[in-house]
């Protein structure tokens, strides 16, 4: 090597071997890699969040002892993870359940995560001798859920190997399908359903990984 590129050389190296972090916008478009990402759980529980808030089918559930608050108590059960990934689907409900509570058009029902701190903390009050009996909070007061939300997350991932057709490149493609539905605890009657898709594609050029 020219001496005089020498130390550019070993600049360039240590410059390449350096990382940095940097704040960026959450909701830019994520392209990171082929598998499931921020854009991908906002832009279905967004698209989720609309369809529950213009369903007539959602705008009311009425019932002995109802009262005057007619809104639908709803329970956001689990989504099921049925991809081949690692995906914490929990994230997809958590962003639904904030959206709906800020719209004011629900009423939600603690989460089974919820039920378990309530829960901690009734027994603490009640068991520890800590707590004045006066103010001891009691099971058995809880509103009921008029329905529960819940679902899957589903994927079909295809690839292509490269060919002349394609000038050398490979193609993979993912597919991903979140459905949810919502039904009346009483009756059993699914009164909501709605699938949200994604597909992304990947074209690899000839000399690349």
């Amino acid at each position: 090597m020219n001496k005089l590129l020498a130390p550019f050389a070993l600049l360039a190296l240590a410059l390449a071997s350096c990382s940095s972090i940097q704040y960026d916008d959450p909701n830019k478009v994520e392209t990171v890699n082929m598998k499931f990402g921020s854009t991908d759980l906002q832009s279905m529980a967004d698209g989720m969040v609309q369809s529950l808030l213009t369903s007539p089918n959602l705008a009311y559930i009425d019932h002995s002892g109802k009262g005057d608050d007619k809104r639908v108590v709803l329970l956001t059960g689990s989504v099921q993870n049925r991809t081949s990934e690692h995906i914490d689907t929990s994230s997809i409900t958590d962003s639904i359940r904030t959206a709906l509570q800020k719209s004011g058009r629900f009423r939600l029902a603690a989460s089974n995560q919820g039920q378990d701190e309530l829960g901690s903390q009734v027994r603490f009050q009640m068991e520890s001798g800590r707590v004045d009996p006066n103010l001891i909070r009691q099971f058995g007061k809880q509103i009921g859920a008029d329905a529960v939300m819940y679902g899957n997350l589903r994927s079909i991932e295809k690839s292509k190997d490269r060919n002349i057709e394609d000038a050398g490149r490979k193609t993979d493609d993912i597919y991903y399908k979140l459905t949810l539905e919502v039904v009346n605890i009483e009756s059993g009657e699914v009164i909501w359903i709605d699938e949200k898709e994604i597909r992304k594609s990947k074209k690899t050029g000839l000399f690349g990984g």
